[in-house]
């Protein structure tokens, strides 16, 4: 009994990990000056927020169409009798109602589709984990119970450097956005019952960072390990220096860094830097 593991971009998980651990990815798309790139694939991280600068429209994104998903099911079921299929939260993007419309389309593989409810490389830490198991001959039920376990423990906060771009998204409300804009606020954010929400209003980037890893620091004092990952949107010397400021303080929590990719850097824009975690098994 095989079972395959099948993510989308928006993990971002690289490609040489994705390979050893033989997960196989499906592609959001990021649409700029009339032209779609498949993140990922057609275009990488730093290709995307150099262009962006430039671009005078704000880049819109859109997710893999249904038959995308059932080609790939339907090609593993040659290989694989099941698929746990992970993507980033319902509330936020429609690929994971295509994985699930997918999974009922194709015979010969059961599909299990499961809702990371987050996206970025936290959702990739889900994947990681599954990966791990598939490999170890673990059932699909089983994986699924470790997954909604590492669920209860995993919690992310972000900042942004600016709103505009989560207001122009339809993320964030018009009023939302212009009362931090007004306050120069550096808002927390996180993502709860699937969606963002606003966490706490901090007026300084310096504080904002403080204050995610005092919550960090909390969780790490309950838990015997856990594994976190410093998410950046093109500040990639500053994620370095943070993760060693941050391991300085607590032994308990190992940690990687990762990036926001095309499609989740157009909601949240250049500069923005999140930090994530859950129970390390």
């Amino acid at each position: 009994m095989k079972t395959a593991i099948v993510t989308d971009s928006t993990a971002y998980i690289p490609k040489q990990l994705r390979d050893k651990h033989s997960i196989h990815m499906i592609p959001l798309s990021v649409i700029m000056a009339g032209k779609t790139y498949q993140e990922e694939v057609d275009l990488t991280t730093e290709e995307f927020y150099r262009s962006v600068r430039t671009e005078k429209q704000l880049p819109t994104t859109s997710q893999p169409a249904v038959g995308q998903f059932a080609a790939l099911y339907e090609e593993l079921a040659g290989d694989y009798d099941h698929v746990i299929s992970i993507h980033l939260s319902s509330e936020l993007s429609g690929t994971f109602s295509g994985a699930v419309q997918a999974g009922e389309m194709v015979e010969g593989i059961q599909v299990y589709p499961f809702d990371s409810e987050i996206s970025c490389m936290v959702q990739g830490m889900f994947v990681l984990e599954a990966a791990d198991m598939a490999e170890r001959g673990c059932s699909p039920d089983v994986i699924l119970d470790h997954l909604n376990k590492l669920k209860e423990t995993t919690k992310a906060y972000f900042m942004v450097d600016s709103l505009s771009h989560l207001q122009r998204g339809g993320r964030l409300s018009n009023a939302q956005a212009i009362i931090g804009s007004l306050l120069q606020v550096k808002p927390l954010l996180h993502v709860i019952d699937k969606k963002i929400q606003p966490f706490e209003k901090i007026r300084t980037r310096k504080k904002a960072m403080k204050r995610i890893v005092d919550l960090l620091s909390a969780d790490a004092s309950k838990y015997d390990e856990l594994q976190a990952v410093i998410i950046h949107a093109n500040r990639e010397e500053e994620a370095n220096e943070w993760k060693r400021e941050i391991e300085q303080q607590l032994s308990n929590v190992t940690f990687k860094i990762s990036h926001f990719g095309p499609v989740v850097g157009t909601h949240l824009g250049e500069g923005a830097m999140g930090l994530g975690w859950m129970m390390k098994k």
